[in-house]
């Protein structure tokens, strides 16, 4: 099989190399999946650069979309040709979906319905999964106010879309007009930018002085000091699945306490098996019935690997970076 690969840590062009690859043949329980597609995501490229290998070689990535083309004992035999999108791909194992084979355990390798193409099912395993996770975390949103921080990111956009299905009224923060443009897209009300805007004061106008009721937290070192500042009404909560700083981070307690605020923080490739049941089934019932858009920004060829995960690191690309598998 045709695979990208990297045997040590380093920058993409220093470390990738593209080749033929031995074709892992399914155990039982398992299933071998055809990948027609490849999402890059930023925890691959981190990865990749910082994470130190386990195995000898690493094939990149967590996320992809194909056609089950042979299952191994135990797992069902009708299942073979079935459409399908991966989730926790590469998560502690050192064979990703950058690859045209993948063999995952049957579980990991979820009906993909027909109204969604192979693209967009490169979006699902982590964008899309920690976005309806997130969102969940939140409680019943209906008549309440939510943010989403990067409301154009990958999980983001995904996130203003299922609050606003949810019931809720979102704002968002972005760091461009093109980004502002996708986030209104999705159903935001209201967009900041963080960069040219004061995020704090203008939750407060756009609130009425009150607050947002929820956060969607992609950046918690800088949502923590936001939190000092008025932006979250008391007993709001918030849903963090990322930060840009790697270190402890500080919170403003006083104002947490007598805010009497929730924080909750998820790890999408651990979920527990009844939240990843509930998000699996959830996110799929949004795509059958249509209601999701995606936003695929930039798609590469397997040869092209290196351009990929550079896209993704510049973070020049508005929406998803996606592979097309040979």
């Amino acid at each position: 099989m045709q695979a990208a690969w990297y045997g040590k840590n380093g920058e993409a062009r220093d470390v990738l190399s593209v080749g033929e690859m031995a074709q892992p043949s399914p155990a039982a329980g398992q299933v071998c999946v055809r990948l027609h597609t490849s999402g890059v995501n930023p925890s691959d490229v981190k990865s990749r650069r910082g994470r130190p290998l386990a195995d000898a070689l690493v094939v990149p990535h967590s996320d992809g979309a194909g056609v089950i083309e042979a299952v191994g004992d135990g797992a069902l035999a009708a299942r073979i040709g079935e459409r399908v999108w991966i989730w926790n791909g590469q998560w502690q194992r050192p064979l990703g979906t950058a690859a045209t084979r993948i063999v995952v355990p049957s579980a990991q390798a979820v009906a993909l319905p027909d109204n969604t193409d192979f693209a967009a099912g490169a979006c699902l395993g982590i964008p899309a999964l920690t976005a309806f996770q997130a969102v969940h975390l939140l409680g019943d949103l209906r008549g309440k106010t939510v943010l989403v921080i990067g409301a154009a990111s990958a999980v983001g956009f995904y996130a203003a879309q299922m609050a606003v299905l949810a019931g809720a009224r979102v704002i968002g923060t972005v760091g461009s007009e093109a980004r502002a443009a996708l986030a209104l897209s999705a159903g935001v009300e209201a967009t900041i930018n963080y960069k040219t805007q004061a995020v704090a004061d203008r939750i407060r106008e756009l609130t009425a002085g009150r607050g947002v009721d929820a956060i969607v937290d992609m950046d918690f070192a800088s949502t923590a000091r936001l939190l000092g500042e008025g932006v979250l009404a008391a007993h709001g909560v918030v849903a963090c699945y990322g930060s840009n700083e790697n270190g402890d981070i500080g919170i403003a307690f006083r104002a947490a306490l007598f805010g009497s605020y929730t924080i909750r923080f998820f790890l999408v490739y651990d979920l527990t098996p009844a939240d990843r049941r509930a998000a699996i089934a959830g996110l799929n019932a949004l795509l059958m019935q249509g209601r999701l858009k995606h936003a695929i920004g930039a798609r590469f060829a397997l040869d092209d690997i290196v351009l990929a995960h550079e896209a993704v690191e510049h973070g020049q690309v508005i929406g998803n970076v996606v592979i097309d598998l040979p």
